[in-house]
């Protein structure tokens, strides 16, 4: 038996930079995270809904009343789902409409018992507008035909419409028709991105949820204004935004190419040159109010904006354009007669932004991506060093795609998540992960789990939810529910996720496990033990990897399995550079590393060839 027994102590983190012998933490891993130090398995997902209708591209979410609402906008529209606020059990999608004039009919029901006869400008019932008439036609007793006369206002796709029986003949039930196609002001594109936000709109008393589809997908700088749309929480139709309100209404609908924020009471629009404009306090109708501002404050598009604590200048928010951040504060300030309501500072003109939705706050600090580094603000701009895998993220980004990079956070266990597109992939298939509790960065690992484009994290509702970027086996897209068991859970598979964390060389030539010696004695290590400590779940494998020089090969063992209740794993493993993967790949599979000892002693003094 070795004379040494070793703690595997390696710093937490994954370094993905740089090259495998000068890592001081662990350098490849899958679906793992860290804490206190340790390695543990990422949470597994379950699809909650399988019936998105097309890739998200915005998400909201709001609880009222026991009931979780999950808003997400795609190129075609908005629809949401309803679930109770504890294991995501509900319904949906149901479609929010954009309501306008009725362009065609569809989906004709005949009725029965009608009086046969030609009837004309019918008043059509029913649905969310009003003023539709139609000629319509009963034959047979049955109406045949139903022909659109005056377009009404304020439907909606999906208003399911009918008519009086006293305007076709006096008699007859069951007759109904769908509108099926409407001109409205919003337009399906495939570049929509869209940005929400939800507020309490006073002048008519009811919460709003306000939503900006902005044609930003394809450039982060793209000017083309879109109309900013509102509509009652939580079902309600969304209308396009208008200064109908106020003293001095000018009728003009709200319209931007950045997107939208609530500074509580006030609702903020931005874009284009710097653009910022605000509604008056409570009113998302008013825009002509002595509150009511609009200001150019910077040289770039604005693209981003959140509200940020205030103190005495509440409320108060930082805005992103593409070359600044600035601050906007509520401070009410009489200068000969007249009151100035808002403070616009710039706390830099040298900034970057990678994306319009890569920017997150954590505990009142804000972190994003730059075009070619990590940002933060905490009162002022600072780089947040990335020692791990800064690189990785920078080199493979696909940056044709940079608007698809979107963050997320898991508070549970102190993650901000940034999702991207890697290498060629048009959707993100990776991500990074910033640890802001144990200050340490890792990677997925290119994980299936992954593969989303919008989501949103815990609040009322306790888990993540995000939106899968590939269409299932149903034709449409899945909702999945995030920090759920262990596995993949689809429809009734359950799905293994294979998760591993990979050591740093522990081999004496850097002077043992968990060391990074400038200098060592130049012998292979030889591991006869390894003692796992682990709370873990069914069978892990252990896989002993290495090489004889950095740039040489790695030649990898074959899997050593080992149960919940192994005390011991033996085996006659060397290598002059070692490395130790333990992994997880089976069903209910789940590990929390503990303080894992190897038994190891010096081996051969061969310094060439593979092991």
């Amino acid at each position: 038996m070795t004379a040494k027994v070793i703690s595997l102590q390696i710093k937490a983190g994954i370094q993905s930079d740089g090259k495998l012998f000068d890592a001081p933490s662990y350098v490849d891993g899958r679906w793992v995270r860290f804490q206190r130090g340790r390695p543990r398995k990422i949470g597994g997902y379950r699809a909650i809904f399988l019936n998105a209708s097309g890739i998200s591209r915005g998400m909201i979410m709001n609880s009222e009343n026991g009931i979780n609402y999950i808003y997400s906008g795609y190129s075609d529209g908005l629809e949401y789902w309803q679930t109770d606020d504890d294991d995501g059990i509900g319904a949906g999608p149901f479609n929010i409409g954009f309501p306008g004039i009725i362009l065609t009919l569809d989906s004709l029901v005949a009725g029965s018992s009608y009086t046969d006869g030609a009837y004309v400008n019918v008043l059509l019932t029913g649905g969310s507008g009003t003023g539709a008439t139609a000629d319509i036609t009963v034959a047979g007793n049955i109406v045949t035909v139903v022909t659109l006369v005056l377009a009404g206002t304020n439907y909606a796709v999906g208003d399911i419409l009918s008519a009086s029986s006293v305007d076709i003949g006096g008699s007859g039930s069951g007759f109904s028709i769908t509108v099926a196609t409407t001109n409205t002001d919003f337009t399906a594109s495939s570049n929509n991105l869209w940005q929400f936000d939800i507020g309490y709109n006073a002048d008519n008393s009811t919460q709003q949820i306000i939503a900006h589809p902005g044609l930003n997908l394809p450039h982060i700088d793209n000017t083309s204004n879109t109309p900013v749309f509102a509509g009652t929480f939580p079902n309600g139709a969304m209308t396009i935004l208008e200064d109908t309100s106020g003293a001095t209404p000018t009728g003009d609908p709200i319209e931007v190419s950045g997107g939208v924020v609530m500074l509580h009471p006030y609702l903020f629009v931005y874009g284009n040159n710097g653009f910022i404009k605000n509604c008056s306090a409570g009113n998302f109708y008013d825009w002509n109010s002595a509150d009511a501002n609009e200001t150019n404050v910077a040289t770039g598009k604005i693209v981003k904006g959140l509200a940020v604590r205030g103190g005495t200048t509440a409320p108060s928010g930082l805005f992103w354009s593409t070359d600044s951040v600035i601050r906007v504060s509520y401070t009410p300030t009489t200068i000969s007669g007249s009151t100035l309501y808002w403070r616009y500072d710039i706390i830099t003109s040298q900034s970057s932004i990678l994306s319009s939705n890569c920017v997150i706050e954590y505990d009142g600090i804000f972190y994003w991506c730059g075009v070619d580094r990590f940002l933060m603000y905490n009162g002022v701009v600072a780089e947040v060093p990335n020692p791990m895998n800064f690189n990785y993220f920078f080199d493979n980004l696909n940056y044709a795609q940079r608007q698809k990079v979107w963050v997320s956070k898991v508070p549970r266990w102190g993650e901000i998540w940034w999702f991207f597109p890697k290498g060629d992939s048009l959707e993100c298939n990776d991500a990074i992960i910033y640890n802001v509790r144990e200050q340490v960065w890792y990677d997925a690992g290119e994980a299936l789990g992954v593969h989303r484009s919008a989501g949103v994290f815990s609040e009322i509702f306790r888990k993540p939810v995000w939106a899968g970027v590939d269409q299932n086996s149903l034709g449409t897209y899945s909702l999945w529910q995030h920090e759920t068991g262990t596995d993949e859970i689809y429809l009734n598979n359950q799905n293994a996720i294979q998760s591993y964390y990979e050591t740093n060389n522990i081999g004496w030539v850097t002077g043992g496990p968990g060391m990074n010696d400038p200098s060592g004695p130049n012998k292979w290590i030889h591991v006869e033990r390894i003692e796992p400590d682990f709370n873990q779940s069914e069978n892990m494998n252990v896989y002993i990897t290495g090489k004889s020089y950095a740039n040489d090969e790695d030649v990898t063992s074959a899997p050593y399995v080992f149960s919940p209740t192994t005390p011991k794993i033996d085996m006659r493993e060397q290598r002059r550079e070692m490395r130790i993967r333990f992994e997880s790949n089976i069903a209910r599979g789940d590990y929390e590393a503990g303080q894992v000892l190897i038994s190891a002693d010096f081996g051969d003094e061969r310094g060439t060839g593979n092991p």
